[in-house]
C-alpha cells in the first residue's frame, strides 16, 4: 500500500514539474512557435455599411429557377384569393416567416417591391434548386445563417394565393 502511495505522489510531482513555469528564458532550447500577423500588400477595404443585404436588395428582373416562367398580376387585389393565401401562409409558412420582422427567414411584407412574382413563386415551389442555382437565393441562404427554406409541397394555385396575400402586406 505504501508503495502505491509513494508511486502516486512521485507521479503527481513529476506531472506538476513538467507543467511548470512558462519563462521564455528557460525555453530557449525547446520548441516554440512564434506567430506573426499576416501582412498583405494592400489593405482590403470592407465597407459593410454600404453593402446591401440580400433581403433588402431590389431585383425586379429575375424570375428564378422553377416551373413559373410568367404570370399576370391584375391591378386590383383578388380579396378571396388573398384570404386563401393568408390561410395557407399561416398554416405552412408562419413557422419561419413573420410579417414585419426578420425571423428564421425574411419578412414577407414588401417582398413584391423587391422581387418579381415569378421569383417569389419559384422560391415557394422550388426552394432546393433556387438556393443551388439562383444567385439571390444563395445570398439569402447566407444572410439567414444557412437555414434553407423547406419545400412545403404546395401547388401552383397555393403559391399564387400566397403571392396575392403578399400584395396586401406593405
Amino acid at each position: 500500500m505504501k508503495t502505491i502511495l509513494k508511486g502516486t505522489i512521485l507521479l503527481f510531482s513529476l506531472i506538476m514539474l513538467s507543467c511548470g513555469g512558462k519563462d521564455k528564458e528557460k525555453r530557449e532550447d525547446g520548441f516554440s512557435v512564434q506567430r506573426k500577423k499576416a501582412e498583405t500588400e494592400q489593405p482590403v477595404a470592407t465597407n459593410a455599411a454600404n453593402e446591401v443585404k440580400a433581403s433588402e436588395r431590389i431585383d425586379l428582373t429575375t424570375k428564378g429557377i422553377g416551373p413559373i416562367k410568367s404570370i399576370e398580376i391584375p391591378a386590383e387585389i383578388d380579396q378571396a384569393m388573398a384570404a386563401k393565401g393568408k390561410e395557407v401562409y399561416e398554416q405552412m409558412c408562419l413557422a419561419c416567416h413573420r410579417v414585419g420582422k426578420k425571423f428564421i427567414g425574411p419578412a414577407p411584407n414588401g417582398v413584391l417591391d423587391r422581387r418579381t412574382p415569378e421569383w417569389v413563386m419559384n422560391m415557394i415551389l422550388n426552394p432546393q434548386e433556387m438556393v443551388q442555382q439562383d444567385p439571390l437565393a444563395k445570398d439569402l441562404l447566407q444572410e439567414f445563417n444557412g437555414s434553407p427554406m423547406s419545400n412545403q409541397g404546395l401547388t401552383e394555385e397555393q403559391a399564387r394565393a400566397i403571392v396575392e396575400y403578399f400584395r396586401t402586406l406593405k
